[in-house]
């Protein structure tokens, strides 16, 4: 029975039954022979992949990240990564050269050694034309890695990656790279087992046959309903794992999911509906946790596509919508307006990230007036338009509303299912899609980036010199000044010719039963399991 929100008592006998009542409700859904300490998390998309190589989405590496490991994985509080399948590493004087050192307990799940020539194996895959990895890009800094992607390349031994021996791996890079060290903890550097791939091709990460060098081992993926990952005894840290098994359930909406946390069939959500935050916070604030992400929220436009092939146009559609409105009254779970593309944790040089609250009727005013000298006076002449998305449904009514009332422009909103909606973006084959943008690392030329010319996840389809300059001598300049400078404008560029229109930096409100301990969760998604346990 799903348990109400609301207080039913004060009578703390009942209380007392209610609790004992919920207690023996959580368990009711396992046998006696499954296993003590099982966490059951809310999976609200299904992974599109579980190889690293060709994953995109955070929900795609919730799951990875529990099965294998870099060399280094992202240091939940920030900073320095950390060691993960290498105990150390160095960079040489010139900063051109890192050299890591892996594990001698280092071992994949089928108990072989994790060696060095594993993880070069699973670079020049990455980087082979063939695999079309979306986010290849992230090992680009490494010697004639892009032009090894490219196809201008043939022979990977001129790639700066090289095994120097079973547990030393050596990288060469192409000019020095402070965060260098963020890239490799970045899910694409994230191993395949080489004879596993060789073996079963595509379908390697099924169940039985995946083969990680991480802390669980997947043994059930039934699509739609859920994946399950128990406790690997070959990991190099198994003795400090705690947990026996996780369960990744999948839900379709939040509503779903939250009624599930309620009835005791999941101990973690991914997040909560907007109408139950206050509720939740004043009945049971144990359970209710909040943070900040690394996180913008977007419009992106098709340029491909009339009338959005016009700046004017783009502008006049990103100036009409009231973001203060939309994160104050539709979403109030701590999401700040964005009047700029990249999120605060990016913002390396302090800029500042709250400016001055806009001017709404001016922003009209410019908005109506942009949108007549495109040829479209209150809208007449444009044609229907067709706002998408997978998610944030009132978010996106709200939107359109906003075109509707003040610009007279019509929109029909079409919800998608997330690998759907993505795809329909990477082809072109939409209006304005309403996207994220989730850097893979600290840094903000890896999320400008995504919008150069051909660029995989360059979703409006843009193409603009000056743009594919700013950022093309962004990765080669080496004077910090300089390279600040390169990024500040290549950012302003696309304020003002508008791609894209920034809504909202995101939060993460979820809940979370008071017996579940040691999560860790960044900024970027990225999740760490190894100190998770339940009383």
């Amino acid at each position: 029975m799903v348990r109400p929100l609301q207080r039913i008592s004060t009578n703390k006998h009942l209380v007392l039954a209610f609790l004992l009542l919920a207690g023996c409700a959580r368990h009711a859904p396992f046998s006696a022979s499954a296993p003590a300490r099982v966490l059951r998390i809310s999976q609200r998309n299904e992974p599109a992949s579980l190889d690293p190589a060709i994953a995109t989405l955070p929900d795609d590496f919730f799951i990875i990240r529990a099965l294998s490991e870099g060399l280094l994985v992202p240091s939940p509080t920030g900073g320095v990564p950390l060691p993960a399948a290498a105990e150390r590493w160095e960079v040489s004087e010139d900063g051109l050269t890192y050299t890591f050192h892996l594990r001698a307990n280092g071992r994949w799940s089928n108990g072989e050694p994790v060696t060095a020539d594993d993880f070069a194996a699973s670079l020049r895959r990455v980087l082979t034309p063939a695999t079309a990895a979306p986010k290849a890009d992230l090992l680009f800094a490494v010697r004639n890695a892009r032009a090894y992607a490219a196809g201008r390349l043939a022979n990977f031994t001129s790639v700066g990656v090289r095994a120097l021996d079973p547990r030393t791996l050596v990288v060469t890079l192409e000019r020095p790279t402070p965060a260098f060290p963020d890239y490799v903890a970045s899910g694409t550097w994230i191993p395949a087992n080489p004879r596993v791939v060789a073996r079963f091709g595509e379908g390697w990460t099924r169940p039985g046959n995946d083969v990680g060098n991480g802390p669980y081992v997947l043994t059930e993926w039934r699509p739609g309903q859920r994946l399950v990952v128990r406790k690997n005894p070959l990991y190099r840290g198994a003795a400090g794992i705690r947990l026996d098994e996780i369960q990744f359930i999948r839900f379709d909406a939040g509503d779903s999911e939250e009624r599930a946390y309620r009835a005791g069939e999941i101990d973690v959500t991914m997040a909560v509906p907007f109408s139950k935050l206050e509720i939740y916070a004043r009945e049971r604030p144990r359970e209710l946790h909040h943070a900040p992400l690394a996180e913008t929220r977007y419009l992106a436009f098709n340029t491909r596509l009339p009338p959005l092939d016009d700046p004017r146009v783009r502008r006049a559609l990103s100036l009409a919508v009231d973001r203060v409105k939309i994160v104050a009254d539709v979403l109030r779970g701590g999401q700040q307006p964005a009047c700029r593309l990249l999120p605060p944790e990016l913002d390396a040089e302090g800029q500042n990230q709250t400016p001055a609250a806009p001017d709404r009727e001016a922003d009209l005013a410019l908005a109506r007036r942009l949108l007549a000298e495109a040829g479209f006076p209150e809208g007449r002449g444009c044609r229907r338009l067709e706002l998408s998305g997978w998610a944030n449904t009132p978010v996106l009514e709200a939107i359109q509303a906003m075109w509707q009332q003040d610009l007279g422009i019509e929109v029909d909103i079409a919800n998608r299912e997330a690998r759907t909606h993505q795809a329909a973006l990477r082809s072109g084959s939409y209006d304005i899609g309403f996207i994220t943008l989730i850097p893979d690392l600290a840094d903000p030329l890896a999320a400008l980036g995504r919008f150069a010319t051909g660029a995989p996840e360059n979703y409006p389809h843009w193409s603009d010199a000056r743009y594919d300059a700013l950022v093309d001598e962004a990765r080669r300049v080496i004077d910090p000044a300089r390279h600040a400078a390169l990024l500040r404008e290549a950012e302003a560029r696309i304020e003002d010719l508008c791609p894209l229109a920034p809504i909202y930096f995101n939060a993460k409100n979820w809940l979370m039963l008071p017996t579940v301990h040691g999560w860790q969760e960044d900024p970027f998604w990225t999740r760490d399991y190894s100190k998770l346990w339940i009383e």
